[in-house]
């Protein structure tokens, strides 16, 4: 129970804890690029933390009532919606471009960008959030589990919470730039694992069509084993995913990364500077 409670807990942290770093790097990089006339704030992080453990909390505690929702599919259709929301954010976020010229009013392209961070970061605690929770309270209801399962979580969580630190302070400390190109990469590929989880989510749900497998690396890989759930973390590494989970995936990434930020930051960014 001790070593599953780390890897889990790991696992759930670690992904709610790299998007966090992306988006607070990103915010970061509009305030240095554009100054005090970009108004994002590094407040609505505390929002969307608040208000995701609440709702983490809530949809925790009405699971079992929705699991039991379409035929006991529920569960998976709401998460699938969950990702789907989730993903409709990270799609405007990266396709929000900026203009070069900034009144003293709040821009409302700055508004949004705002709106959509608070639903990415509050949607992805929920997600997260509730499966630590519904985890934590089933297995601690056996007394002698108690012990393993809350020290194991409290150290997979450390380590959760070490690494997207790390990924932040890695991020901010190289040049503007990299930074920049760095983290939309990292949210290309967190779009892709949301659309290939929903492909997954509603293809066990009946409503999307079983499709073969595109590959199998569960030999070289299992996706139980500590490096196989930290790669999910970060890309979605999934041992056997369909075609249409790999399709979904390749196309999610494919939108980003034609996106007008990632035409901006390909050679300069928004040509402000020559070197960023």
């Amino acid at each position: 129970m001790f070593i599953n409670s780390v890897i889990l807990l790991l696992q759930e942290i670690l992904e709610a804890a790299l998007l966090i770093s992306v988006l607070l790097v990103i915010t970061n990089l509009y305030h240095t690029i554009w100054g005090r006339s970009f108004v994002l704030r590094q407040t609505w992080i505390f929002y969307a933390l608040v208000l995701g453990c609440a709702g983490a909390w809530l949809y925790a505690i009405v699971t079992p009532t929705v699991s039991e929702w379409f035929d006991y599919v529920g569960q998976e259709i709401m998460n699938s919606l969950i990702h789907l929301i989730s993903l409709i954010f990270l799609i405007i976020l990266s396709c929000v471009l900026p203009s070069n010229h900034f009144v003293d009013q709040p821009s409302a392209r700055a508004r949004l960008m705002i709106v959509s961070m608070v639903v990415i970061v509050l949607l992805a605690i929920i997600r997260e959030g509730s499966e630590i929770i519904l985890y934590l309270t089933g297995v601690t209801s056996e007394s002698e589990n108690v012990v393993p399962v809350l020290s194991g979580s409290v150290i997979g969580a450390g380590i959760g919470l070490s690494c997207g630190v790390i990924l932040y302070y890695t991020l901010s400390n190289l040049r503007q730039a990299w930074a920049f190109r760095m983290c939309l990469i990292l949210l290309a590929f967190i779009c892709g694992n949301m659309a290939s989880q929903i492909v997954m989510l509603l293809s066990q749900a009946d409503l999307l069509p079983y499709t073969p497998i595109a590959w199998d690396t569960a030999s070289l890989l299992p996706e139980n084993s500590i490096p196989g759930r930290l790669l999910y973390a970060f890309i979605g590494y999934e041992a056997t995913p369909s075609i249409l989970q790999a399709v979904c995936y390749g196309l999610v990434m494919l939108v980003v990364m034609v996106g007008p930020l990632v035409r901006m930051a390909w050679p300069r960014i928004l040509g402000k500077t020559k070197e960023l």
